[in-house]
């Protein structure tokens, strides 16, 4: 693939991820070598999408290595196909000849050794729960091979990425935490490696599975992670309460990811001993989430005094800026209800998983939004004329961008109101919801000191077990 064609993919990915997803975090971007050969390995949970995200993460150009069948896939595999990816054949695909992988390891090794990026998911298989799957040995085997061909002039680092996700089908509602680590150290085993070379090439799988596994938050499934982050957030608010120090705004994300990562730790060790009680503070946060979601407010609202300067300001200030922008707002959803609603409609009947959901939404949205509002036009064409057609075209892409902003925006400004409107008909609610919380947190703090600190240091949290 050409630079310019690389750079279109790349514009585009950015685009549509900046569309689907409400939120993006990359912590340790710093850790991103600017030039020389390096393999990314990250773990693999969210279909193409995984690749769009490292895509646009990495400043420099990245060619993405995938398994064949993606390829024959009827929309998965004309973006691999736009962003240059290279097949993999493997013996348990049928139709696809493992001997081919000789010519693909070769011309990835040469790309590593010419100062490229080669992005490779070694779990070999994508799934949607939130858990490392064992590692294949395509990294470790790359970084080998790149080591000899290089012959002591350089090497190609292998560097871990962990992504987490949360409501990662959902439209506006996805977002994704990126976590890039150190460059795996691997200088010991290379050397070993002439001697030993199925032994290295194993050592070296092994201390990657460690890396990415300290990057992510495995659990179960997605709703337990979405437990955990509403644990976090209490955690984090109750702290702010005692005063405790807060970590910096760029440590954030790096602080919740750790937190977690230990919370999960304490759950394993926890469950095997007292699992009636880990349950029971289960059953508590998710009784606690929904006394949140029906009263329509989020937890650092708690204790917050509605004075009359500050809703009014709000209301006044809410209202303005959704009546300003309803006209081409209303345009705008009613512009793009018709390829919106067919996009979910074909991608529920491709019999999507959820782990392809994102992909599926993504592409098909790519097709039918141009072919419909094509129609759309020219219908407007026909029976208005010209001019109208050109307001169509200048107004088609504003329009619906600000009717996503206008209706998320509605959206918070109704659950504020709900809110309100619960604290005037129950003056004691925001007190109760402090007490539960507070409870909840004390509850946590006092299992915490029941699990020993060699497990919380645990590099994963199946290592606790």
């Amino acid at each position: 693939m050409t630079i310019p064609a690389y750079r279109a993919v790349r514009a585009l990915s950015r685009f549509l991820l900046w569309l689907f997803y409400r939120r993006i975090d990359v912590v340790g971007r710093e850790r991103i070598p600017e030039r020389g050969g390096v393999i990314i390995a990250a773990n693999h949970h969210n279909s193409l999408v995984d690749a769009m995200l490292i895509l646009v993460t990495l400043p420099r150009p990245v060619t993405v290595l995938a398994k064949a069948p993606l390829f024959r896939h009827p929309l998965i595999g004309p973006w691999l196909r736009m962003m240059g990816a290279v097949p993999v054949h493997r013996r348990a695909e049928a139709g696809d000849d493992p001997r081919r992988n000789d010519e693909m390891f070769a011309a990835a090794i040469e790309a590593l050794r010419a100062g490229g990026a080669i992005l490779i998911f070694p779990e070999g298989t994508t799934q949607p729960q939130p858990i490392l799957m064992p590692l294949r040995t395509g990294a470790a085997r790359l970084a080998l091979g790149a080591e000899r061909a290089m012959a002591g002039e350089g090497h190609a680092p292998i560097l871990p990425v962990g992504m987490v996700f949360h409501d990662p089908g959902t439209f506006r509602s996805a977002s994704v935490q990126i976590t890039i680590g150190n460059p795996l150290p691997t200088a010991d085993l290379v050397a070993a490696h002439h001697d030993r070379p199925e032994e290295a090439v194993r050592a070296i799988t092994a201390r990657l599975t460690q890396a990415i596994g300290v990057r992510i938050v495995e659990a179960q499934d997605q709703y337990t992670l979405d437990l955990l982050a509403v644990l976090e957030r209490a955690w984090r608010e109750e702290a702010a309460r005692r005063g405790e120090p807060e970590p910096a705004p760029g440590d954030a994300a790096a602080y919740a990811l750790a937190w977690k990562q230990r919370v999960m730790r304490a759950a394993g060790y926890l469950g095997a001993r007292e699992p009636d009680r880990v349950a029971e503070v289960r059953h508590r946060v998710e009784v606690y989430k929904s006394h949140l979601d029906e009263v329509g407010i989020a937890g650092e609202q708690l204790g917050q005094p509605y004075t009359a300067k500050r809703v009014v300001s709000y209301v006044v200030t809410n209202v303005l800026w959704l009546a300003l922008g309803l006209p081409l707002a209303c345009w705008g959803i009613v512009s793009h209800a018709a390829p919106y609603w067919l996009t979910g409609e074909i991608a529920k009947q491709l019999g999507t998983t959820s782990e392809e959901e994102a992909t599926d939404k993504m592409a098909v949205g790519l097709v039918m939004f141009p072919i419909l509002l094509a129609l759309e036009g020219w219908l407007v064409w026909r029976f208005v004329g010209g001019g109208a057609l050109l307001l169509f075209v200048l107004l088609i892409v504003p329009s619906g961008l600000l009717a996503l902003v206008w209706r998320e925006r509605l959206g918070r400004f109704l659950r504020q109101a709900r809110a309100f409107f619960w604290f005037l008909a129950d003056r004691g609610l925001h007190r109760r919801l402090l007490e539960e919380r507070r409870a909840l947190v004390g509850e946590l703090r006092e299992l915490a000191d029941r699990v020993p600190p060699e497990v919380l240091a645990a590099d994963r949290a199946t290592d606790a077990r």
